[in-house]
């Protein structure tokens, strides 16, 4: 699986860390959204979020290519369709982490995405990470360790094992991504809204009908948030190893909290604050050194 890695221009490299850092912020935004809800379920969001994924980016993929649209759905290959699966999947492994253990265990255990990218794609790819990186996803691990560090509970072993196969998805779903990145990858989004439309379904045994508002957030969520943050996310994984992609991504738990907060008076604990200015601080430092070698 292993490809060659190839030096990016300069402008390239900047350009992918804007990407990532704007997609980051947007889906930080998802925490507000599912908290506006009135009445649904964690399976009855993903469905709606799969539909507004799906919908989307279908109209993008039929816009960009028109009556090819098809090829390029089928020229995604083998590969692409394990990526759509794994896509549309994660959120459902995600959704059920959090029904059956606390948010602090599964961000907790969320923030290890950059150490098992770094691996995955070492192993698979032969990607080298730069010592700013090694050097900064310790560094953050250790703000988010501070973040939740209270609220981190024993037991609930079968939520804890969702999250963890939830981050292990999601690194190979970055690592088939890097592996591809010379490809056309965005019809995996409409793949992978599929996907989870029918993981609600079948969860909810065809259940999934809520309030209009909860649709609309929902559909807001799936179409604008999920699938342009996304296909910014993708981008940017063209130029920017595994390990760099899942360390920013850090910077939506950071934010979450403060737009709970911001609109809807949710206060966060003070370890919260101090743990998230930690990680806010590392990728700051850390986009900058890498801005400036990029």
């Amino acid at each position: 699986m292993t490809t060659p890695t190839q030096p990016e221009a300069p402008g390239g490299y900047r350009l992918a860390l804007i990407l990532m850092i704007v997609s980051s912020v947007g889906f930080s935004l998802n925490g507000l959204i599912i908290r506006s809800l009135e009445a649904s379920t964690p399976w009855q969001i993903l469905f709606w979020r799969g539909v507004g994924v799906a919908v989307s980016q279908l109209l993008f993929l039929l816009w960009m290519h028109r009556g090819r649209w098809l090829l390029r759905l089928y020229g995604i290959g083998p590969w692409g369709l394990l990526a759509a699966l794994l896509n549309g999947s994660s959120p459902a492994g995600f959704f059920f982490a959090l029904t059956h253990t606390s948010v602090a265990n599964v961000v907790f255990l969320l923030s290890a995405m950059p150490f098992s990218s770094a691996l995955l794609a070492r192993l698979l790819l032969g990607e080298r990470i730069t010592r700013a990186t090694a050097l900064a996803i310790p560094a953050a691990f250790l703000g988010i360790l501070v973040m939740v560090g209270g609220s981190i509970a024993a037991g609930a072993w079968l939520g804890n094992a969702f999250a963890l196969i939830t981050v292990l998805s999601f690194s190979c779903f970055v690592v088939i991504l890097r592996h591809n990145r010379g490809r056309d990858m965005q019809p995996v989004l409409v793949l992978g809204g599929l996907v989870a439309m029918l993981v609600g379904t079948g969860v909810t045994g065809g259940q999934v009908w809520v309030p209009l508002h909860d649709i609309l957030l929902c559909l807001l969520l799936g179409c604008v948030i999920t699938g342009a943050g996304h296909f910014m996310f993708m981008m940017a994984a063209r130029i920017l190893p595994a390990a760099e992609v899942t360390f920013l991504m850090l910077i939506e738990f950071v934010l979450a909290p403060l737009w709970v907060w911001l609109f809807i008076n949710e206060v966060p604990r003070s370890t919260t604050l101090i743990g998230g200015l930690i990680v806010l601080a590392t990728v700051a430092v850390w986009a900058l050194a890498r801005g400036r070698s990029g």
